[in-house]
């Protein structure tokens, strides 16, 4: 049963994906409203659903460390694996806003959350100042983007495809992303159950499950998500779709989880010393990689995807005291971060994103 409903899960997320940016795309030229924007709002929020229902669920039930260790794995899950996918199937072109903009909020999101994980427990009046914010972000995002000038719109407009003009109403283009996120959310809430159900059989801590498998779980809709969009040339929602996500995981879902657990949420202290620090450096590589050129190449994405490797074998290996840590420790230090050194030199070249492909 756990295996149908993890096949299951998988089918569903595909269906609520296509479902989801073809909806959003299309309402976004309906309403006047750049698909960035749609893909930082609109899509960034409804495929972290399952991110909220997770974490909101698990500090019900007083486990906290599933409720964290989900945020901060999906915030990392996010940029090293969806955009290193992404990127390997067609290299993105990254819009000007999210590099001055968008990356610097999630940054210093991710800042804040160190911040007040400080002193080892987010509180109630944390939690809601994070859900303070997500409003004041959304309607920034709204008011901004109706400033948008004429030319802009009809440069939109002239470029979407046939289809997105043709098809009639905007109340259906509403349908089908609220029934696309209803696929999204029940094939990630099955995924998540087996996944979960397979690790605990391995003998996995609830802090590195909720890093990892039900970390990626939930993400799967921003996986399937951003991998669609990126197929079908929607470059713009590919990449806000992952930057609103992560910005949303922060100020939305552990708002909301912070204020309706009874005190609180603990930090770990592994998460304190180490995963923490991962996601904020995650968070401040997006600004070279995105910076020069405004283009994420496939080499660039092969690079984000073997980090992500490294990073979830590092944390199975030290929950477990395994003895390959030692070999993996010396791997990363000896062999990656020079490797990793030498690329991001690279990447300020002038020549290097013209040639990426």
């Amino acid at each position: 049963m756990e295996t149908l409903y993890f096949c299951l899960g998988l089918v569903a997320l595909v269906i609520g994906a296509e479902l989801l940016v073809r909806g959003s795309s299309r309402l976004a030229l309906s309403c006047g409203v750049s698909p960035l924007v749609v893909g930082l709002t609109i899509v960034a929020f409804g495929t972290s659903a399952p991110e909220v229902a997770v974490s909101v669920g698990s500090a019900i039930h007083g486990n906290s460390d599933i409720a964290i260790g989900n945020v901060v794995g999906s915030n990392i899950f996010n940029v090293l694996f969806i955009l290193g996918v992404s990127a390997l199937i067609t290299p993105l072109v990254v819009h000007a806003q999210i590099l001055r903009q968008e990356v610097p909020i999630m940054i210093a999101s991710s800042l804040l959350l160190l911040a007040f994980a400080a002193d080892g427990n987010l509180s109630f009046g944390e939690s809601a100042a994070f859900a303070i914010l997500l409003v004041a972000y959304t309607v920034f995002l709204i008011r901004q983007s109706r400033r948008q000038t004429a030319a802009m719109k009809a440069e939109l407009t002239a470029n979407a495809e046939p289809a997105a003009r043709a098809h009639g109403h905007w109340s259906i283009q509403v349908v089908l992303v609220i029934v696309g996120l209803g696929f999204l959310v029940l094939g990630a809430d099955w995924l998540v159950a087996s996944a979960t159900h397979f690790a605990r059989e391995l003998g996995v801590s609830d802090l590195v499950i909720g890093l990892t498998i039900v970390a990626a779980g939930t993400s799967l809709p921003e996986v399937a998500t951003s991998i669609t969009a990126a197929i079908r040339g929607q470059r713009d929602i590919a990449i806000g779709n992952v930057i609103g996500s992560n910005t949303f995981n922060i100020l939305g879902c552990l708002g909301a989880t912070g204020m309706v657990a009874k005190n609180g949420l603990p930090i770990a202290d592994s998460m304190l010393s180490f995963d923490l620090w991962v996601m904020l450096a995650v968070a401040f590589l997006c600004l070279p990689l995105f910076f020069t050129g405004r283009r994420i190449a496939r080499w660039e994405g092969f690079f984000l995807l073997a980090s992500y490797v490294a990073y979830t074998a590092w944390s199975v290996l030290a929950a477990q005291q395994h003895a390959a840590l030692a070999t993996l420790q010396w791997a990363l230090l000896w062999v990656a971060l020079p490797v990793c050194g030498v690329l991001l030199t690279l990447s300020l070249l002038p020549s290097k994103k013209t040639a990426a492909e």
